[in-house]
């Protein structure tokens, strides 16, 4: 299938993927399509050894990196502030109700303790909080990302930096940006970004509050003829080929990977995917401090519905990374109050999420049965 996002990325299909997993990337990219690693939560050293083992794993196939790189934040000017400094703006009203909650569940402590703000172990899955999103943070990161074989670049969180675009096209490597309007979009253009990625309102993780129907036309139109990949809602072949007859030249895919055998989903989440529908997720800032789509649980109820509201970026995030291993810890062993409270982001398209399945065999199925629906005569806009 030739579109303008395979042709720039050097691809055999117009699929990408987004995990956490690099499991997943390797598998997805190695079945025509192009993994990309989110690698917002990653320490310096797992991201370095991440993009080592992807680019020794994969040779010559191309696979992408996404960071989070937000456009502002306190003390911009100076670097941002010291973890130790963010830790401590942390009101001590919204520990309690954390630490209240656990309690209300009976979900054990860490065997390892724990002293507020510290990074924690998480394993497989990414953990909230162990960033706090600051230059002292991001720019280790991009370092790592520009000496890897990555040979796609995203930013989640908005338009990256002149200087992070320069650094990369300076390698020949295109830089993508996530969008959840068309005026966001038109700004990624001005910048310089190669690739424009809309996100609708079903989406997993942060997104915005327009849905993929009406935001993607809008989004081709608003970029003059930049490539667009449709994000959200999407985990089939009917799907992806609706996403392209709208004007998308690809797809940008997240939540389908998160049952698959090489997900970073421990089997507590996972468990909850499997019997979930579309109305169990709520975008919520419960986890991270901006709006993200996640499943309903007794975590996100509780802060919607309380008095104590949640924090913004990062200091929600810091709040929450103890609870957060606490939870995925316990319910992985079969605790029924960490269960009821553990949430992971995930799109709307958790209801089509019901079998596990390898991630090649998902990437496959879902090219074939858009390729089928295409031949059948619909016609794909963004070739």
């Amino acid at each position: 299938m030739n579109t303008k996002i395979t042709e720039l990325l050097k691809i055999e299909q117009p699929l990408l993927a987004f995990s956490h997993s690099e499991q997943v990337v390797a598998a997805v990219s190695r079945a025509g399509g192009m993994g990309v690693l989110g690698a917002g939560n990653c320490s310096v050293d797992d991201l370095g050894d991440k993009l080592t083992w992807l680019g020794k794993e994969l040779g010559d196939v191309p696979f992408g990196v996404d960071l989070l790189l937000p456009g502002t934040y306190e003390a911009k000017a100076h670097g941002g502030l010291e973890r130790d400094e963010l830790v401590a703006q942390v009101p001590e009203e919204h520990r309690q109700f954390a630490q209240d909650l656990l309690t209300s569940k009976s979900v054990p402590e860490l065997a390892e303790g724990y002293s507020f703000g510290d990074v924690v172990d998480g394993g497989r899955m990414p953990i909230v909080g162990n960033h706090t999103y600051t230059a002292r943070d991001t720019q280790p990161l991009i370092d790592a990302c520009l000496a890897s074989k990555a040979s796609l670049f995203a930013n989640a969180l908005g338009v990256p930096a002149a200087e992070v675009l320069d650094a990369f096209h300076a390698k020949g490597v295109p830089v993508a940006g996530l969008a959840g309007t068309a005026r966001h979009g038109e700004k990624h253009r001005q910048a310089g970004t190669d690739i424009v990625i809309a996100q609708g309102y079903e989406a997993g993780g942060h997104t915005g509050d327009i849905g993929s129907m009406v935001l993607i036309p809008d989004m081709v139109d608003a970029v003059d003829g930049l490539p667009v990949l449709a994000a959200g809602g999407i985990a089939s072949g009917r799907q992806m080929a609706a996403a392209m007859v709208l004007g998308a030249s690809g797809v940008w895919t997240g939540s389908v990977w998160l049952t698959t055998e090489e997900a970073e989903t421990g089997p507590g989440v996972r468990e909850k995917f499997l019997h979930a529908n579309a109305s169990d997720t709520i975008r919520s800032r419960a986890t991270t401090g901006k709006p993200a789509r996640q499943l309903r649980s007794a975590w996100t109820q509780a802060w919607e519905a309380g008095e104590i509201k949640p924090l913004g970026m990062p200091h929600q995030g810091i709040l929450y990374a103890e609870p957060q291993v606490r939870l995925f810890r316990a319910s992985d062993e079969g605790h029924a109050g960490a269960t009821e409270l553990v949430t992971y982001f995930v799109g709307q398209v958790v209801g089509r999420l019901n079998e596990v399945r390898p991630a090649a065999d998902v990437c496959q199925e879902i090219v074939s049965e858009c390729e089928e629906i295409l031949r059948a005569g619909a016609t794909p806009a963004g070739r």
